[in-house]
């Protein structure tokens, strides 16, 4: 058997319902809350829980995926904080959890970023952070990293410690209820991406794989019926595969579409999850084609071909098709010229993400699967 460790948020609440325990939990943590959100009017409910139990909430609105301004003009805000707080999709949570971090630091922030900085451990032990997802795609409530944005170095990296794992992940599907259909198809295929990726990558181990197995038909299945109705049932489903990625992800790894999906956001604000919703088919064509034993891939091809009713021979063009139809652009459509995907390529060779896929991948065969995307 493959030896592997595993590491995941300290507490995990999972059920409809359960963010009605958010307030009385975060003020166990401190009575000095720093609360990063997005639309404000989706976040009041919890901020006048947390003033009821006696706290000072200081807020924060994340308007867009965190960059290195961003997460440095929060962290001075939440100087006084005790606890942070994020209400939100991935990228309210990214910044979350580097705030936490780095309220606590005595370097910069540049210091400890991968690949454009110094990659330096923490120097001090993050803040406690509580995580309340509103979105069912990165899993970013139980991973160990916040992914941020330098413009100036036009690449999307990592801060990392395994310290950034939240205090408190509180996963409740109905603040995921009735997400516009474009969110919850570009979310939803990130999700089913990060447990596609862990499931055929070189680090996968049987804990990860019992995560993955259930979840990619799940998921599949479930992001059919919410591009179709609301579904409650669709909803919940769609929340643990999000949460089964995240979990795989941050213990087994990731491959060739997120090693293209950090340099290509890096290069135009386009959604994350749209950019691996796009690649996947291709990601995983061009994976069957060159691995030395395909046979995983072939059995999650064979997923897809049982979700949408088709043949495994048709399945990758199938998803394609649904994709579109559904709205998913291609990558031109979302700003990308032929110069952007050569880029792309060249920098997803120091990508983290690539280091597990299940083949060594030159970027010229980055570029062809891109351009297909």
């Amino acid at each position: 058997m493959t030896a592997f460790a595993f590491l995941t948020a300290t507490e995990i609440l999972f059920g409809r319902g359960k963010a009605a325990e958010a307030a009385p939990r975060v003020a166990a943590f401190g009575s000095q809350v720093f609360l990063l959100h997005g639309t404000p009017a989706r976040a009041d409910w919890l901020a006048e829980a947390l003033a009821g139990q006696g706290c000072t909430v200081s807020r924060f609105v994340v308007n867009g995926e965190p960059d290195i301004a961003m997460i440095e003009a929060a962290t001075q805000a939440a100087k006084r904080a005790q606890v942070v707080v994020a209400l939100g999709g991935g990228a309210v949570i990214d910044a979350g959890k580097a705030v936490a971090a780095m309220v606590p630091a005595n370097r910069p922030l540049l210091d400890h970023l991968e690949v454009i900085g110094k990659s330096l451990p923490l120097d001090q032990a993050p803040l406690p952070f509580v995580a309340l997802p509103t979105t069912a795609g990165t899993g970013a409530e139980v991973t160990r990293n916040a992914v941020i944005g330098s413009p100036a170095h036009q690449r999307k990296v990592s801060l990392r410690d395994k310290r950034m794992l939240p205090a408190l992940a509180i996963i409740d599907p109905a603040l995921t209820d009735h997400t516009p259909k474009s969110i919850t198809l570009a979310s939803g295929l990130d999700a089913i991406t990060q447990v596609i990726e862990p499931y055929i990558c070189t680090r996968a181990n049987r804990l990860t794989d019992a995560l993955c197995r259930d979840a990619i038909p799940l998921g599949l299945r479930a992001l059919r019926r919410l591009m179709v109705r609301e579904d409650a049932a669709a909803r919940d489903d769609m929340v643990w595969v999000s949460l089964c990625g995240g979990l795989a992800l941050a213990n087994a790894g990731l491959g060739v579409i997120h090693g293209l999906a950090g340099p290509l956001g890096g290069l135009i604000a386009a959604p994350h999850g749209a950019i691996c919703g796009t690649l996947l088919p291709h990601g995983l064509a061009l994976n069957a084609e060159r691995a030395a034993d395909p046979a995983r891939i072939h059995q999650v091809i064979g997923w897809i071909a049982e979700a949408f009713e088709t043949t495994p021979e048709n399945a990758l063009e199938t998803l394609t098709d649904w994709s579109r139809r559904n709205g998913l652009p291609r990558l031109a459509q979302m700003g990308f010229t032929p110069h952007h995907l050569q880029q792309a390529a060249e920098a997803a060779a120091t990508s983290s993400s690539m280091q597990a896929n299940p083949v060594r991948l030159a970027p010229a065969d980055l570029a062809i699967l891109m351009a297909r995307a």
